[in-house]
């Protein structure tokens, strides 16, 4: 389950104008942000000047918070604000209040202080994010409370760490990645150990740490005796292996080499233990594939939900649909049990263990994080898993995407993207556009 997002609130006023209506709003604005699915840190105490404001700053950046929120409550000048939100570590936003129209004095001037803010700041390019309305107003709760989830998201980049178990295959320059460009970006670190030095550390392991797993999957699969009982050990020492390192390490994702050498060293496939770290949500991407393991953490933030690295693989206008599908990683809670839920071998390699299944029908989100064209960007999609039998063996599900499958088609190759997509249940993509906007990322809309 996410944590709540931790927003740390400064309020800022100017004396001379109305104080008494400025309280009252902020009382009011304070008691929306605390009825919020946040964590609040602050005071619903007026700032007036520079003395105040920054003694209140030490506790907010110790906080470790996700979003810091200037309530602008009456017009200021820039100063104190650019002073604020120019080193201070997370993203920052603004709120700022309407009042009405009386024919009178402007008693606040709220928005004023805020496009004053906002173009300093931008002269030192520096962005915030900004949303204006009444404390009462559904809209900007809504706004509220999802930059805050994007800005946790945001933040659990910063902190996390992956691996990478080997290089990526040769000619799948999908899979390569840029340290540099990685770290500026999102601000993961990356440890990465050779292939088979990983495969010689699950051959020292004994047979016995498969036992568990193997229980687990024989409730799943109620033909699991019928595989290679040798080759499915195999597997699922390397899952215990893949989980053990990431809970000693604190490792959220790692990227795995998958072939050929789990099948030519170790006599086993990779698959079936990529798809239980995915369903444990520690994505494991196959080949190799850092940006995939990224996108399936940026995809399984945002809903909760486990994350699956698909291909398209298929393509049809008549039907107007599209099949994606892996060997056999998907996270079994996205099975269809209307169908065989089953492990299976390796449909090249003819090695255990996978999984085998339809997707179930539901509202799908694709996401990427894409090297294509030279520069990172996100793509984004939606569609519906519609119910369908398995199409091809492994796991596959098909689906009808919001435009039609060869205008998605076309789109998906004219914008250079790689051939793998994290999918996940729900629509998520309002979201996903707040949080590449905080990364700074153009967004490309498939659908």
């Amino acid at each position: 389950m996410n944590k709540k997002a931790k927003v740390g609130v400064l309020a800022l006023g100017r004396s001379t104008f109305d104080v008494p209506y400025a309280q009252e709003m902020l009382a009011l604005a304070w008691n929306t942000l605390s009825m919020m699915d946040i964590e609040l840190i602050g005071a619903a105490e007026l700032q007036f000047d520079a003395e105040s404001a920054l003694q209140a700053l030490p506790a907010l950046k110790q906080a470790n918070l996700d979003l810091l929120l200037i309530l602008q409550v009456t017009f200021t000048d820039a100063s104190l604000t650019c002073e604020v939100v120019r080193d201070f570590p997370v993203p920052t936003a603004m709120w700022s209040f309407p009042e009405a129209r009386t024919g009178g004095r402007l008693r606040l001037n709220s928005f004023c202080g805020v496009n004053l803010a906002c173009h300093a700041l931008s002269r030192e390019n520096i962005k915030v994010q900004t949303v204006h309305g009444l404390p009462d107003d559904a809209r900007v709760v809504g706004e509220l409370q999802q930059l805050a989830q994007a800005a946790a998201i945001v933040n659990r980049f910063k902190r996390a760490k992956v691996m990478v178990i080997g290089e990526h295959p040769l000619g799948f320059d999908a899979c390569n990645y840029n340290q540099q460009q990685l770290t500026q970006h999102f601000g993961v670190s990356v440890d990465r150990q050779p292939v088979l030095a990983f495969i010689d550390e699950v051959k020292a392991l004994p047979d016995s740490v498969a036992d568990a797993p193997y229980q687990r999957r024989a409730k799943d699969f109620p033909n699991l005796a019928d595989m290679d009982q040798t080759a499915t050990c195999k597997t699922l020492k390397v899952y215990s292996a893949l989980r053990e390192k990431a809970q000693r390490e604190g490792y959220s994702g790692i990227a795995v080499r998958c072939w050929p050498d789990f099948f030519t060293d170790y006599g086993c496939a990779a698959c079936g233990a990529l798809a239980l770290m995915n369903e444990d949500k520690v994505p494991c991407g196959c080949e190799a594939d850092m940006f995939g393991v990224l996108s399936s953490l940026m995809a399984q933030w945002a809903s909760g939900n486990a994350a699956f690295n698909t291909d398209l693989v298929d393509i049809d206008p008549l039907t107007n649909s599209v099949v994606f599908w892996h060997c056999g990683q998907a996270p079994i809670e996205m099975a269809d049990y209307d169908g065989p839920v089953q492990a299976t071998i390796h449909s090249n390699r003819k090695l255990p263990l996978l999984s085998e299944f339809a997707l179930k029908p539901g509202r799908i989100t694709l996401c990427r994080i894409t090297q294509g064209e030279g520069k990172l960007r996100l793509m984004l999609a939606g569609g519906e898993m519609i119910k369908a039998p398995l199409a091809f063996s492994g796991t596959a599900g098909t689906a009808r995407l919001d435009i039609d499958a060869d205008s998605y088609r076309q789109r998906l190759l004219d914008a250079g993207m790689e051939h793998h997509t994290s999918l996940v249940y729900g629509e998520h993509r309002p979201l996903l556009r707040k949080v590449a906007q905080l990364l700074n990322l153009e967004v490309i809309e498939l659908t």
